[in-house]
């Protein structure tokens, strides 16, 4: 063996603790937060609002096209985890715990306008083959001309018209996983199913745009 072996060992050694130290750290700080949070702290709610509000905005807003309903689900959205913190367990992720929430707020709302014979619209992207490639990323390229701009949004067009006649149970998996970028866990614990269920809706929520897309992909 020669002398600088032991010399990497230990810096490969070192580098694993220090990844660890940092890891135990962020972990202790999210603990201490959601304290904070569990608390009734307001500088800590305010510091989870500011950092979060934009995120649950978008998902909001790519789930009924309307940006003032958008705007009340995100605060209608922050006043139940304001409400319901100190029954957070700790078993999901705190992204993944406040998006349940705001999907439950938009289905709340969705049940609501049904009552009233309201159509609701979703608009969001999806992937259209099994590669993982989101079907709006073949619609997008920074150097196209006008004319290619104006296909791309008619294309655009019809891919929001095929979404809407999805299924809210496919439109859901398909925001989650290909727009927001959870992982099938994350998707799984924030739908409360299982990951089976979330490949299976994800897979026909696919099938689905394929074949009411055709061509226009």
């Amino acid at each position: 063996m020669s002398y600088g072996e032991p010399i990497a060992l230990r810096g490969q050694e070192l580098e694993q603790v220090a990844a660890a130290t940092s890891t135990e750290a962020r972990a202790g700080g999210d603990v201490q937060f959601i304290e904070r949070l569990r608390a009734g702290e307001s500088a800590a709610f305010d510091r989870l609002v500011q950092e979060r509000s934009n995120d649950v905005y978008a998902l909001l807003y790519r789930m009924t096209e309307d940006a003032e309903e958008a705007r009340d689900l995100t605060q209608e959205t922050f006043l139940r985890v304001f409400q319901s913190i100190d029954r957070f367990r700790g078993d999901a992720d705190l992204k993944t715990w406040i998006y349940r929430i705001a999907l439950n707020q938009a289905r709340n709302r969705w049940r609501w306008w049904r009552r009233r014979r309201r159509d609701v619209t979703v608009s969001l992207d999806a992937e259209s083959r099994h590669d993982e490639q989101p079907l709006s990323a073949r619609l997008r390229d920074s150097s196209i001309d006008p004319e290619q701009e104006t296909l791309r949004r008619e294309r655009e067009t019809a891919l929001r018209s095929a979404l809407r006649t999805l299924g809210r149970s496919y439109r859901e998996v398909v925001i989650l996983r290909d727009v927001e970028g959870l992982s099938y866990e994350e998707v799984a614990a924030t739908l409360e199913i299982s990951i089976g269920t979330v490949k299976s809706r994800l897979s026909r929520g696919r099938q689905e745009l394929r074949r009411k897309l055709g061509s226009s992909l």
